[in-house]
């Protein structure tokens, strides 16, 4: 097989390539040249966003039997890569979200679920959720319905991740002593290791999949206490986790998601986010790794780097400062 990845050299896309090179695909990876591209791909460089910038894709010899997107901004981007590439490649693979979803969602929803209104293929880059809908409507477009694949991933974690969930709280944990560990300890929690996303494309785009799925675990893969005991397992710090509620964290302030990385207390965002029906995507062969698993791949990854994770350019760090901490715990 031969794999176009627009992209490949953070989070997901790198996940990608490894899994595409580790089935002796040929890999081609088109970026920008602000990352080192792994090792063993063909490179092309460009900018989707500058004019002119897809002139070395265009100029590329050969064609591919898949292509895999992740980008995340302006819909119009993916629209002019798309329609590019339409007679040069097999199918079109666009990592999306279930966030193209209309709010709220339901527990249980699948993927036939309301859509958010007013996405276009050919927009500029507006809010996250419009921008991946517009990104699954500009693949279509280009590539038609039966030669596009449209990948509905929810919480993602893993090595290489560079939004820092999972990351902060790995680092916390190794800092040891008392930890703020937001309850319930059986509260489920529902995401997917980039690694298995990855392996999913490249099986799906193999056997010409089509159409939308929602990409992460089962619900209640694991919870929120599964997740921290294996951060405390793995790093083997001196960390007590100290369970609180969900009033006692609101009473100072602090933020579900954003300050208390991958928590969000039971209601309508947790259902949103940890409850989505994702039988379509099992039945069609998704495998989800066990939590241990990647959080200790997690940890030795981080390890590896020094301990500081990188961390995308448009994000704000997550997790609680140090006067948050105290507030949550003032008797520590």
């Amino acid at each position: 097989m031969r794999l176009l990845m627009l992209g490949g050299t953070e989070f997901v896309g790198r996940a990608v390539v490894g899994a595409a090179l580790a089935r002796d695909w040929q890999v081609t990876v088109f970026h920008r040249g602000q990352h080192e591209a792994p090792e063993g791909v063909s490179v092309l460089h460009g900018d989707r966003t500058a004019p002119g910038g897809l002139r070395a894709l265009a100029e590329a010899e050969g064609d591919w039997d898949v292509v895999v997107d992740t980008w995340s901004s302006e819909p119009s981007a993916v629209l002019e890569a798309a329609r590019l590439l339409a007679d040069r490649a097999g199918r079109y693979a666009y990592v999306s979200s279930r966030s193209v979803h209309a709010w709220p969602m339901a527990a249980g929803l699948d993927e036939n679920g309301p859509l958010v209104e007013g996405a276009a293929a050919d927009a500029g880059s507006t809010d996250y959720a419009h921008d991946k809908r517009g990104g699954e409507l500009a693949a279509v477009a280009a590539f038609g319905e039966d030669r596009s694949l449209l990948a509905r991933a929810g919480l993602i974690l893993g090595p290489w991740e560079n939004v820092g969930r999972l990351p902060w709280w790995l680092k916390r944990v190794a800092r040891g002593g008392p930890v703020p560990a937001p309850g319930p300890r059986d509260l489920p929690l529902q995401y997917i290791d980039a690694r298995d996303l990855a392996e999913w494309l490249l099986d799906a785009s193999q056997e010409r999949l089509s159409g939308a799925y929602n990409l992460v675990s089962p619900p209640g893969h694991t919870t929120m206490g599964g997740l921290l005991a294996e951060c405390v397992r793995v790093t083997g710090a001196d960390a007590e986790l100290r369970w609180l509620d969900e009033e006692t964290i609101a009473a100072v302030g602090v933020e579900p998601w954003t300050d208390l990385p991958i928590w969000i207390p039971r209601g309508e965002s947790h259902d949103a986010m940890h409850r989505a029906d994702v039988s379509r995507a099992l039945a069609a062969g998704l495998h989800c790794r066990p939590v241990a698993e990647t959080v200790a791949d997690t940890w030795d990854w981080l390890r590896s780097l020094g301990g500081e994770p990188p961390l995308r350019a448009v994000r704000s760090p997550a997790g609680l400062s140090p006067e948050q901490e105290a507030a949550l715990l003032p008797d520590s």
